[in-house]
């Protein structure tokens, strides 16, 4: 079968197609014939090797690992011996290890029924995203009905999660984007919309309970400006750079929220089956509707990373093999 390999770090031309065995799902795994995979940052921070502290994860000198992918959507093929909630011919979706494949084993653990009124594509730009729209905005920020939330990138992959989510949770939205998605970021539910190229939010008279960042690039001091008393800033993700600059970072959250009586938060999501069957619910209701910008062929992988990661995408990125 065909899939997606990475056996060096560097740019994303060195994900390349290959063929390679036929996987066997484990006791506890499920064989997926691949219908969708997202893309995320995470791939291409685990394609070039950075930050260099995920090295000590991915592998020091080259990938431990060559498979890519974590976002799937497809339709069950084999179940192992120990899997008794689904069965060859469900369609679902969720996260494994090599989406960017044509058959991929995933732990059952990790999947949940696709719902019918949603296709495969959106589907499977669900899971990295998703997970960390939903616990940034509800676990991290502590989100309650009726406060200010502002969604900063709010037309990226969780941006664009992250406005839908928090006005299902009952709060006012504002998001934050360039003036080109203003549009993309009011049709997903979005109270009110900043133009990032003319309006600093940082400078404005106004205050928000919570700030979920998805492009953490300002000072934690210039962005406090802009929360409330006893307001949570989050930051999806974490900084990316240098082990200094990701420690200095975090040391600067740990000392302003002592402090100052707000919160400041970094985080990585952590992916759990009871918030994917919240995010399966959410796309039933129609909730949450996830935005593909495009999607790619396999082999033309790379090309998709490389539009990931020049900022250039809109909502999410997709592969369909």
């Amino acid at each position: 079968m065909r899939a997606i390999v990475c056996r060096e770090y560097g740019p994303p031309e060195v994900l390349k197609v290959a063929e390679v065995p036929r996987p066997t799902p484990g006791d506890d795994e499920v064989l997926l014939a691949v219908r969708a995979a997202g893309v995320n940052p995470l791939d291409s921070h685990m394609s070039r090797g950075r930050p260099f502290i995920g090295r000590l994860f991915f592998g020091l000198r080259r990938p431990k690992d060559p498979r890519c992918g974590r976002d799937v959507a497809g339709v069950v093929e084999e179940v192992g011996r120990n899997v008794t909630d689904l069965a060859p011919g469900d369609a679902v979706f969720g996260a494994c290890r090599g989406a960017f494949a044509e058959l991929a084993c995933a732990q059952a653990s990790s999947l949940v029924r696709k719902p019918a009124n949603v296709s495969f594509a959106p589907a499977g730009a669900v899971a990295v995203a998703g997970y960390t729209a939903l616990q940034g905005l509800r676990d991290r920020g502590r989100l309650q009905a009726g406060q200010k939330v502002l969604v900063h990138a709010a037309a990226g992959g969780v941006g664009s999660f992250a406005v839908q989510i928090a006005k299902a949770l009952g709060a006012e939205t504002t998001g934050v984007a360039s003036a080109q998605n203003l549009d993309l970021v009011r049709s997903l539910g979005a109270d009110d919309v900043i133009d990032r190229g003319r309006e600093d939010f940082t400078r404005l008279d106004r205050r928000w309970d919570l700030i979920l960042d998805c492009w953490a690039n300002r000072p934690l001091r210039e962005v406090r400006r802009a929360l409330a008393p006893g307001g949570a800033y989050v930051a999806v993700g974490g900084p990316v750079g240098s082990v200094a600059a990701i420690l200095a970072s975090a040391l600067g959250a740990a000392i302003l929220t002592r402090f100052t009586g707000q919160r400041f938060v970094q985080f990585l999501a952590r992916a759990n089956r009871a918030d994917l069957e919240t995010l399966r619910e959410l796309l039933e209701s129609g909730k949450l509707t996830p935005f593909v910008d495009r999607t790619y062929r396999l082999e033309e992988t790379a090309v998709a990373v490389r539009h990931l990661g020049e900022g250039h995408a809109r909502g999410k990125v997709v592969v369909t093999p």
